[in-house]
C-alpha cells in the first residue's frame, strides 16, 4: 500500500501504550481486545496487558472482568487472559460486511505463491484504508488484518491517482508543500502505468526504527506533525519510469481494484521488501495488476 507498507506505516506500531485512564472506556476495551487478538494462541497476564495498553492495573482488571463475563475473553486458572468464543460469532457476522475479502483470497494466494512474496488486500472505508486480508508473512509486524491507515499523503497513492480532480487536489493540498510537485507527477505516472511502487531513501530504515519508538510514547499533536514531516523527508516517493536502474529497493507494489463506476475501492499490495531489477519490478507489477483485475471481475460478477 505504498508508503503505508514500509515507511510511515511503521509508526503505527502495534501494542503502543498511548492510552491513559483518562481515555474513553470504549477505547480501553478495544485496546484490550486488539492486544489479545495479536496473540491468539497465548494467555496474557494482567501485568503484560497493563504494560502493553497503558491502562492502570485496576482499570485493566475491570475491563477484562466485564469482557470475560460477556464471553469475549476467557481467564484461566493462573489468572491469564485469552480470546473468548463469543468473539468467533462476532467475527463471523463482521465478515459479511467485507465480501470483497472472501472473493479476493484465491487471487491473493496465487500471487503470493507464484512470486514468493507476502500480499495483502486494502479496502477503502470512508476516509481511511483498512487491511482486510493478509497472505504470507510480511517483514513488518503492523501489516495485519484490521490495521487502519489514513488516506493522507504520501500514503494510498493508488487510491488517489484515478480520483476525481477535487479529491486529488484536496489530497495534494494536505501534503507537505515541498513534496506536492513530486506527488502530482507521481500520481500521473501511477495512473499511466497502473500501479504504485514504494521505496525508501537509502539507509533510512534505522531512522525509521527510531521514529517508531518515539511514536509509541505519549506525544503532543505538534510532535506528531513534526515526526510526520521527518518521515516524509526520509521517503523517496515512488519510482518514476526514468529512475529505475538495475538494482531498485522495492518495499511494495500496489494495484487498484475498481468498481463498475471506475472508483478505486481497494488495492492488492505485493510486499517484496527487497532489491529488484527493472525487469523484476515489471514482472511483479504485471502479476499484481492482473490479480487486482481478477478480484474486480469477480466482485462485479
Amino acid at each position: 500500500m505504498t508508503d503505508a507498507n514500509g515507511a510511515a506505516g511503521e509508526l503505527l506500531a502495534p501494542e503502543s501504550p498511548i492510552d491513559t485512564d483518562a481515555s474513553p472506556p470504549t477505547k480501553r476495551v478495544v485496546r484490550a481486545v486488539e492486544l489479545l487478538s495479536r496473540h491468539p494462541a497465548e494467555r496474557l497476564s494482567l501485568a503484560r496487558i497493563v504494560r502493553a495498553t497503558g491502562m492502570s492495573r485496576a482499570t485493566a482488571h475491570a475491563v477484562l472482568t466485564q469482557l470475560t463475563a460477556e464471553g469475549w475473553t476467557v481467564r484461566d486458572a493462573d489468572g491469564n487472559y485469552g480470546l473468548g468464543l463469543e468473539l468467533v460469532t462476532v467475527a463471523r457476522r463482521a465478515e459479511a460486511s467485507f465480501p470483497l475479502r472472501r472473493r479476493a483470497l484465491p487471487a491473493l494466494r496465487e500471487l503470493a505463491a507464484g512470486h514468493d512474496v507476502p500480499v495483502f488486500l486494502a479496502e477503502r472505508e470512508a476516509d481511511s484504508i483498512l487491511i482486510t486480508e493478509v497472505v504470507g508473512d510480511p517483514s513488518v509486524p503492523w501489516i495485519r488484518a484490521g490495521r487502519r491507515l489514513p488516506k493522507a499523503p504520501p500514503l494510498c497513492r493508488e487510491f488517489i491517482a484515478w480520483a476525481p480532480e477535487p479529491e486529488r487536489r484536496a489530497w495534494l493540498d494536505s501534503a507537505i508543500p515541498a513534496h506536492r510537485e513530486r506527488l502530482a507527477v507521481v500520481l500521473d505516472a501511477i495512473a499511466e502505468r497502473g500501479y504504485s511502487v514504494e521505496r525508501l531513501a537509502d539507509d533510512s530504515r534505522p531512522m525509521m526504527d527510531v521514529l517508531a519508538a518515539l511514536r509509541n510514547s505519549p506525544a503532543t499533536d505538534p510532535l506528531r506533525q513534526g515526526l510526520g514531516a521527518l518521515i516524509t523527508d526520509l521517503i523517496t516517493i515512488d519510482y518514476l519510469p526514468d529512475e529505475l536502474g538495475e538494482h531498485n529497493a522495492v518495499v511494495s507494489i500496489a494495484a487498484p481494484i475498481t468498481s463498475a463506476g471506475g472508483e478505486v475501492i481497494a488495492s492488492v499490495v505485493a510486499c517484496p521488501d527487497t532489491t529488484l531489477s527493472k525487469a523484476g519490478i515489471h514482472e511483479l507489477a504485471a502479476a499484481t495488476v492482473a490479480a487486482a483485475g481478477t478480484v474486480a471481475a469477480g466482485h462485479l460478477g
